[in-house]
């Protein structure tokens, strides 16, 4: 059994980019250090890289980072450091919760290394608890936010009111999707709040977690003719923040009952899972909660009127608000208030229906939140490409890809650009973010979608404008980036005027790869002719290949680290390409090989949905996982953004044509 130096769980409550960037940092920083580490990663996918208990027993220390339930208590009796996600998303941060993890076993060499205040180990402050519970209850809320709201939308294709058996315009397919969609987004408050309570109180707090999510929704029932309490009659929900305030409340009434039923014969442990915690819970947490619900009812009221009184002081005053929210933190806690708060409007939009004032609100205020969190990406891609030379190569190579990130409404793309520079990049995101916000409300943008970006632009009403309100804010924010990139680069030349004479030998010290470069793709692996059923069959051939070109020595060890990067993502690009990665200990040296199907692979879940002619398949040995194998995914990605490229690599049935087009893009 494999035993690791550290071993590591990260976690994020949309569990998309911040789990994986955080494990990405501590794998390197830990490589730097010659330590060995597996890293257990929460994702929207599930738990993957799952630590054993053999494992987690040989390891030498612990580090946590995560802002939702990764079951710590795992780790009881080992010297851990646990915090949030965002604490890890650089090497710098992540070796240094490293360092921190193995002070507290009191290694002196690592303590004598660690800076002073990380020398005690550093205990979860209870506002981090709070927000890990919380959470864990939104990143599971999510998808159903997502799946049932997109569904909706989509069923407004058919027109605004097709589902409506009276109305001119109704479609049958129309109705069921709305039907199915909102069914989905109801489920969206009982699943908050059991999954806060599950977060708390483990599995058992599951019940009493959906049925205070259910009481959130309907509130309490009372009859219109006797005002009397009546299982019949009808109630006022108070909806997400019930839910929050529920999720609350049942997982600490499960700790409440283990603590009351702990005296009772090991031998009913049984009962108390099938009978005792479930109907106590339950009764309590469902009588508390029927109890808040005129003060509760009165408090979402409140709240959702002050947000409807920013919107009539003037769109400048509400856009600024959410831009501001969602670019302070780029995907951390104050952005997900912004963004939870506009599903949960937009969840009362879609129930009110179209053509109300509560829906015309919620769908504007998801679109200004919205174009607030594809903007801070945008702007990197702005930055890089106008003032080029302001920035690295690694710099560059990122901010082409978040032209994608940010396209498709994935606010993290631009964190490693504010980690470098917190001030002034971050005010120069939110000035963004607030423009394309503000202009969003007032060119009365509405979006039934709740996420998605560019992808849903079909449903957005005024999908033009909204465009304009985003590439106007990315614009600004990029203009001020690039100055400010301009200002650092020739301050930085005036301090250090010797500086040029060193650029020789960094010249030579550059170009030596680019021959071992021109190794990546040889052209006895490129493959220009071939017909494969699926996707694995595909992954399954260069695998094979791999192994009798000696660049690995284990085809299934291949194989599995394929499948796994796909289960974290697909690799699908658009166009017809793919990208699939393999890092493993199985691979001796980092190469390429490239795989042509002219009829095309199906099944790999492209971008556009088109099957895959090109897999440009990147092998790397598991030691240069955070080195190789990022510079030269990087490369790919931006090469398959030049439209010559791909045309050359399509288009060719020459192996050394194909070889040498793309060696030469990985210089």
């Amino acid at each position: 059994m494999a035993k690791f130096d550290i071993i590591a769980a990260t976690g994020c409550p949309t569990g998309i980019a911040h789990t994986f960037m955080a494990k990405e940092a501590l794998e390197k920083a830990a490589a730097e250090r010659g330590l060995t580490i597996k890293v257990e990663t929460h994702g929207q996918v599930g738990v993957e890289n799952e630590l054993t208990k053999g494992e987690i027993a040989g390891a030498k220390a612990v580090v946590v980072a995560a802002d939702k339930d990764v079951q710590a208590e795992r780790f009881a009796g080992k010297p851990m450091v646990s915090v949030g996600v965002s604490k890890a998303l650089s090497v710098e941060a992540a070796g240094k919760l490293i360092d921190r993890a193995l002070a507290a076993k009191g290694d002196d060499t690592v303590a004598a290394a660690a800076d002073v205040e990380d020398e005690v180990e550093e205990k979860e402050s209870v506002g981090h608890i709070i927000y890990k519970h919380l959470m864990n209850g939104v990143s599971h809320m999510l998808v159903f936010v997502v799946a049932g709201g997109v569904l909706t939308a989509i069923s407004f294709l058919w027109g605004i009111t097709s589902f409506d058996s009276t109305a001119s315009d109704y479609n049958s397919f129309a109705a069921m999707l709305k039907i199915i969609g909102g069914i989905a987004m109801n489920l969206m408050v009982p699943v908050l709040s059991a999954y806060i309570a599950e977060s708390i109180g483990k599995r058992p707090a599951l019940v009493p977690g959906f049925v205070a999510g259910m009481i959130a929704i309907q509130g309490l029932p009372v009859n219109a003719d006797t005002g009397m309490i009546d299982a019949g009659g009808a109630g006022v929900g108070f909806g997400f923040l019930g839910g929050i305030v529920g999720g609350f409340l049942a997982g600490y009434v499960i700790l409440l009952l283990e603590k009351v039923f702990a005296g009772l014969p090991k031998n009913l442990d049984g009962l108390k899972a099938i009978f005792l915690y479930p109907l106590f819970s339950t009764l309590i947490v469902g009588l508390v909660m029927l109890g808040i619900s005129g003060p509760m009812a009165a408090i979402n009221t409140a709240m959702m009127d002050f947000l409807k009184g920013l919107s009539a002081s003037g769109a400048v005053v509400l856009g600024l608000a959410i831009g501001c929210m969602c670019a302070f933190d780029m995907g951390g806690p104050v952005n997900k208030a912004a963004y939870v708060t506009g599903t949960a409007m937009l969840t009362e939009a879609l129930a009110a229906g179209v053509g109300t004032d509560t829906y015309n609100f919620g769908t504007n205020f998801m679109a200004a939140v919205s174009a607030a969190c594809i903007v801070p990406p945008l702007i990197t891609t702005f930055a890089v490409v106008v003032g080029k030379k302001y920035f690295s190569q690694e710099d560059h190579d990122a901010g082409i890809v978040n032209l994608i990130l940010g396209c498709t409404h994935i606010t993290e793309g631009a964190i490693p650009f504010m980690t470098k520079n917190i001030w002034p990049v971050m005010p120069i995101m939110m000035v963004g973010s607030s423009i394309a916000s503000i202009l969003t409300i007032m060119f009365n943008v509405h979006d039934p979608a709740p996420h998605g970006g560019f992808l849903v632009l079909p449903v957005v009403e005024n999908g033009p404008l909204w465009v304009l309100a985003i590439l106007i804010g990315a614009v600004v924010g990029g203009i001020l980036f690039v100055a400010f990139k301009k200002y650092d680069f020739e301050k930085n030349q005036k301090a250090a005027p010797a500086a040029k004479p060193v650029e020789a030998p960094k010249v030579a010290a550059v170009e030596a790869p680019k021959a071992e470069a021109a190794d990546f793709v040889k052209v006895e692996n490129v493959f220009v002719a071939e017909d494969f059923a699926s996707r694995d069959e595909a992954l399954s051939f260069v695998s094979n290949q791999a192994v009798k070109a000696g660049i690995a020595g284990d085809a299934d060890a291949v194989m599995n680290a394929f499948l796994a990067r796909e289960a974290e993502g697909t690799t699908g690009m658009m166009e017809g390409f793919a990208i699939p990665h393999a890092k493993s200990d199985a691979i001796t040296e980092a190469a390429v090989i490239v795989v042509k199907d002219e009829s095309g692979v199906t099944g790999w879940d492209t971008m556009d949905g088109a099957p895959v002619n090109v897999a440009i398949a990147l092998l790397i040995p598991g030691a240069q996982a955070g080195t190789t194998h990022l510079k030269i995914l990087s490369k790919v990605a931006e090469a398959l953004m030049d439209q010559d490229f791909r045309a050359t690599v399509k288009g060719s049935t020459d192996a050394a044509e194909i070889a040498k087009t793309i060696n030469a893009r990985l210089v």
